[in-house]
């Protein structure tokens, strides 16, 4: 399930649309006041939606979409002069005032758009990155979050894929030199 961050420059904005999705039955990951925070929340789970009450004073939304892009989905919602000011074509928006339907309507389709991006496993691959991240659980005491951060990082910092860095890992007996 993608990840849901919430953010605006308006904190009521904020909290209606966090309480909006977890009554929905949505798992807000994290709920952001400033761009920077925002950013730093985007890096730590790497890929998700993005719910925009309103545009950031400190950032605009085209270079929100534009350094994110390949990973995240994003949902403006504003007024019609702040929906206009956005550019980028991969935002989606939504006219304020709109209704909770309305809103989780779109974060459900910008969660299925998310899925279909997604590079599919096969079980096979599937098998190899569990048994590998059970190592590193095993041998470095880590959580399973922080095995799968770890590899998803080397992977990322080879330009190999997971299931590549899984089998680095499972070829090194003692699990100390892999990635």
């Amino acid at each position: 399930m993608a990840r849901i961050i919430v953010s605006g420059a308006s904190a009521v904005s904020r909290e209606q649309i966090d309480r909006l999705l977890v009554r929905s039955g949505f798992d807000v990951f994290r709920v952001c006041a400033s761009s920077g925070e925002l950013r730093r929340a985007m890096n730590a789970c790497e890929d998700g939606v993005v719910v925009l009450a309103g545009a950031l004073p400190d950032c605009r939304v085209d270079d929100l979409a534009a350094d994110f892009s390949s990973g995240f989905r994003f949902l403006l919602i504003g007024r019609p002069g702040t929906l206009e000011a956005c550019e980028s074509l991969s935002v989606f928006r939504l006219t304020y005032p709109c209704g909770g339907n309305t809103v989780t309507g779109a974060v459900e389709m910008l969660i299925q758009m998310h899925a279909m991006s997604l590079p599919r496993r096969r079980d096979e691959e599937k098998a190899l990155v569990e048994k590998a991240k059970r190592r590193l659980m095993e041998r470095r005491g880590m959580s399973e979050a922080q095995a799968h951060r770890h590899m998803q990082q080397a992977a990322m910092t080879r330009g190999i894929r997971m299931t590549d860095i899984a089998v680095i890992l499972l070829r090194d007996p003692e699990g100390t030199d892999g990635p």
